[in-house]
């Protein structure tokens, strides 16, 4: 008995170092004594693992399934704090957006004024508009020429007039025929009762009308009455004019030559020539047409 133990060991002792050599010992049912132990080994996990979720004491096994959570909400936490940190940093653009829109675009720049549109006009309206364009142009070159030769306009004072005076002349212009009446007073003109800009609206013939005056130091030391008849307006206001002129003469005779000069005692009878029949003017004829 005892020598078959001895083999039986010696035996044993090859055949484990031969398992060791190749691939482990071999049991007697010819598995390997490594691939039970690799086969054994889950189970004793899922063993040790079945007393933790039965007995729920708390093993290791709860502790590493509690690490993940708790890292999983941790992470978020971090994450809003950044983002609530990246929220907080840009107010400061903003406000500038706000001062930038409290800012009115082109508040600084003037207000350009944009005329409504005017309705068209007709031709006889344009015809009138350029003709006082005109007036007014030529108005203002005979007032600059009467200051330029008014500068040497007597320097001596008007001659004084007895209280009740009258001074009587008579002044034509083309068709036109003033009576003309100087009184001593202030200045105040009445052409047939009425003021002489309501019965001359246009400054030209206003200005035409008081020039005898201006020009001889009298305006507003006399007063004017007149009555005028005949021709148009424009041939009224020149004979207004020679009668101041030759009223003044009487007053006194020394502004004859000033008032010569300057063409106001000259009475001017120039008169728009009539149209003779058979002719589309004074002197335009018709086309003459051979065939």
């Amino acid at each position: 008995m005892d020598d078959e133990q001895k083999k039986d060991e010696t035996g044993q002792d090859e055949i484990q170092d031969q398992g060791q050599g190749d691939a482990g010992p071999v049991s007697d049912s010819g598995l390997s004594l490594s691939g039970e132990s690799s086969e054994s080994s889950p189970p004793a996990s899922d063993s040790e693992e079945q007393p933790s979720e039965e007995g729920g004491d708390g093993g290791p096994s709860e502790e590493v399934s509690e690490d993940p959570v708790a890292e999983e909400v941790t992470a978020p936490e971090a994450d809003q704090e950044v983002v609530e940190e990246t929220e907080e940093a840009p107010p400061e653009p903003k406000a500038k957006e706000e001062k930038k829109k409290d800012v009115i675009p082109g508040a600084d720049l003037e207000p350009i004024l944009v005329e409504p549109d005017k309705p068209e006009l007709s031709a006889e309206e344009k015809a009138r508009l350029e003709a006082e364009e005109e007036e007014k142009a030529r108005r203002e070159a005979e007032l600059a020429a009467a200051e330029e030769t008014d500068t040497a306009a007597a320097s001596r004072a008007p001659a004084k007039m007895e209280k009740g005076a009258r001074f009587l002349a008579t002044g034509k212009r083309k068709s036109a025929i003033a009576r003309v009446t100087v009184l001593p007073g202030d200045g105040k003109i009445e052409i047939n009762k009425r003021s002489l800009e309501e019965f001359f609206p246009r400054p030209l013939h206003q200005t035409m009308a008081k020039q005898p005056l201006a020009v001889s130091g009298y305006e507003g030391n006399v007063d004017v009455r007149v009555r005028v008849h005949g021709g148009g307006i424009s041939g009224q206001a020149g004979a207004v004019r020679h009668g101041i002129a030759r009223a003044l003469t009487e007053i006194d005779s020394e502004l004859r030559g000033d008032l010569k000069r300057r063409g106001f005692l000259t009475r001017d009878a120039r008169v728009k020539e009539r149209r003779k029949a058979g002719l589309k003017k004074a002197r335009k004829r018709p086309q003459f047409s051979k065939r």
